[in-house]
């Protein structure tokens, strides 16, 4: 037990912004295609088939990366043993957050016509994701200590949000430099 805990302290853990915006990526992807069905229980069905299809399928071919978690350096690991969780620890996890996810989905189409009922749909993702500011250690979410699951970071991946940064300084200093020429 203590060496892994001596190995987990090498591992960065994963920030709450990159890991919101992995998940973003991973939602906005399932949610286009599964929002084109216009049958509530068929969406359902269709949304949780690609969410665990993206989440559990590629996660387990990717060595622990989704797209979203690609994109943004990140990648899940089983606590206990430091390597890709069991394919059932997996499913477990990204069930809790699909339930979540959809329901978030919901309230996005609800789209502030009701918005008690927009907030009561939403509370079950935001408050598992904020349980990560529970946990100084690994930064588990709920889903992820039902799991046995951590999200570290990686040097395996497309850094997404780092390349986004170095984008929006260079056009300012583009912009800036213009600017000043045509003083």
């Amino acid at each position: 037990m203590y060496s892994e805990e001596i190995q987990f302290r090498r591992s960065p853990k994963a920030p709450f912004d990159r890991r919101t915006y992995a998940f973003l990526i991973d939602f906005v992807v399932v949610w286009i295609i599964s929002s084109l069905i216009t049958n509530i229980f068929l969406e359902f069905l269709i949304f949780t088939l690609l969410w665990l299809i993206l989440r559990v399928i590629i996660v387990d071919k990717n060595k622990g990366q989704s797209l979203g978690r690609w994109a943004m350096d990140l990648k899940i690991v089983d606590v206990q043993f430091n390597r890709l969780p069991p394919l059932l620890n997996l499913t477990k996890r990204e069930g809790i957050i699909a339930i979540g996810a959809f329901l978030m989905m919901i309230a996005f189409k609800i789209n502030f016509q009701d918005f008690l009922l927009m907030i009561l749909f939403a509370t079950p993702l935001v408050l598992d994701g904020l349980t990560v500011f529970t946990d100084d250690q690994y930064n588990q979410a709920f889903h992820d200590r039902i799991s046995g699951t951590i999200i570290t970071q990686t040097k395996r991946g497309f850094s997404l949000d780092l390349r986004l940064k170095k984008l929006f300084r260079e056009a300012r200093k583009t912009w800036q430099k213009n600017r000043r020429k045509y003083k």
